[in-house]
């Protein structure tokens, strides 16, 4: 028997109803358990809410110290993950505004011209459409950017997000066509320097 074999008749299925009832009894084994099977998804969600992985990692831990805490809030109405993603947003939206705030505090007013520059040929130089890409999406309103990552660059669907935000399905689809117009208008420049 190959070890790949091995390994896939002898792990478990996660069982997620039975793993919070033993977390709930105090078992620290369940609850890492849990963190295992929710953390990778936690950590690239976070991520590109924030495009910082130390911040990412911070905001992963944030997230399940707080669900853990609220477990017993725990309903089951909802899966699991989806529950935990609502946490991870929650957690990244209230901790990047104190980010936004402190490194807005940071910035030299000296330094907001080239931040964000006036002249029109300074931005139309720039050709790197990843760099300018992300910049559009940062600027993008929070409910935008937030539905946009989520299904766009993580996969989730419409269905997930709705869940996670607790908005209908058909707002998660406004605000994405909303979010990918914005991105047109702004890329919009770019786009006429690519074609000629």
């Amino acid at each position: 028997m190959t070890r790949t074999a091995f390994a896939l008749q002898t792990t478990p299925q996660v069982n997620e109803p039975e793993l919070i009832a033993r977390v709930l009894a105090g078992d620290r084994l369940a609850g890492r358990e849990l963190y295992d099977a929710h953390a990778p998804r936690v950590f690239r969600l976070a991520y590109r809410l924030t495009g910082d992985a130390e911040l990412a990692r911070e905001f992963t831990q944030d997230t399940f110290v707080r669900a853990f805490h609220r477990l017993a809030d725990f309903r089951g109405d909802a899966a699991f993950s989806t529950w935990i993603h609502r946490i991870t947003v929650t957690v990244v939206a209230n901790a990047m505004r104190k980010v936004r705030r402190l490194r807005e505090r940071e910035t030299d007013l000296n330094d907001l011209d080239s931040l964000h520059p006036v002249n029109s040929e300074v931005r139309h130089i720039d050709p790197d459409l990843r760099e300018r890409l992300a910049k559009a999406i940062d600027a993008l309103p929070e409910i935008y950017r937030t539905t946009l990552i989520m299904h766009d660059l993580e996969g989730y669907t419409h269905t997930e997000i709705a869940g996670v935000l607790g908005v209908a399905e058909g707002t998660c689809k406004s605000r994405l066509s909303a979010a990918r117009a914005q991105l047109r208008t702004t890329l919009a420049d770019f786009a006429k320097e690519y074609e000629s």
